[in-house]
């Protein structure tokens, strides 16, 4: 039996949390769709997607991952869908139809199987070009922009599959909320996309507390963005 969600391929970012949706796919039986690892940041993205040839025009996207919460209504393991995203003024939506069969799917009883036990939430994302790591940034940035989540590749894939004809949703769990710092990872992020190991390691030691919570919050919304993956894919063999 066919997956009841038309998705093709899933994006996400390389490292963790592609694991994490590849560990969520593992015990699926029949149809899944392919999952493909993607850099982190918009540059390394955009470059990646302009070299790949591996959508059709017809294709359905999700996108999946972690974020970073700009509002006190989301917190560390939340579910939230993407109506738009916006960086620098501009703006691209999600494709309405997908977001809402997403919707749909995750707000049945079923959802009772996450740890997080709660319906996603349909929100409006920031994208941004560099980690934003100061609490107060994220307050300030939720405010004015009236977002509520922050991510570093959205944006620039909405704008890429939307010109392109692609239909995109994008679903990711909070991560790391707006109360608290997180480390600088700048400076760990090379210009390919990828996680350099030693820059990353110092960021955290600079900044241990701060480690500390990204650490547990990280472990927490990956087993969610696990536990999401397979309660949508699994839920396609269920008559």
């Amino acid at each position: 039996m066919s997956n009841f969600l038309p998705i093709n391929t899933i994006l996400v970012p390389q490292g963790a949390e592609y694991k994490a949706v590849c560990r969520g796919l593992s015990g699926v039986t029949g149809s899944i769709p392919t999952v493909v690892a993607i850099p982190v940041g918009m540059k390394p993205l955009l470059k990646y997607l302009q070299q790949g040839q591996f959508l059709a025009s017809k294709s359905r996207v999700l996108i999946m991952g972690l974020c970073g919460s700009l509002s006190d209504r989301y917190t560390v393991g939340d579910i939230v869908l993407y109506q738009d995203c916006v960086y620098q003024g501009k703006q691209q939506e999600c494709d309405r139809t997908l977001t809402a069969q997403l919707h749909s799917a995750l707000s049945r009883d079923a959802i009772n199987r996450v740890s997080t036990n709660s319906p996603p939430n349909l929100v409006k994302a920031l994208t941004s070009d560099r980690v934003i790591w100061f609490a107060a940034e994220k307050r300030r940035l939720g405010k004015t922009l009236t977002a509520d989540v922050v991510d570093m590749e959205g944006f620039t894939a909405l704008e890429f599959f939307n010109t392109a004809g692609v239909s995109v949703a994008i679903l990711r769990v909070v991560s790391d909320d707006c109360q608290y710092n997180i480390p600088d990872l700048t400076s760990a992020i090379n210009s390919n996309g990828s996680l350099n190991p030693f820059p990353l390691a110092i960021a955290m030691l600079r900044q241990p507390l701060a480690a500390i919570r990204l650490i547990r919050g990280s472990l927490t919304a990956l087993k969610v963005l696990e536990e999401v993956t397979n309660l949508l894919f699994s839920g396609s063999n269920q008559k």
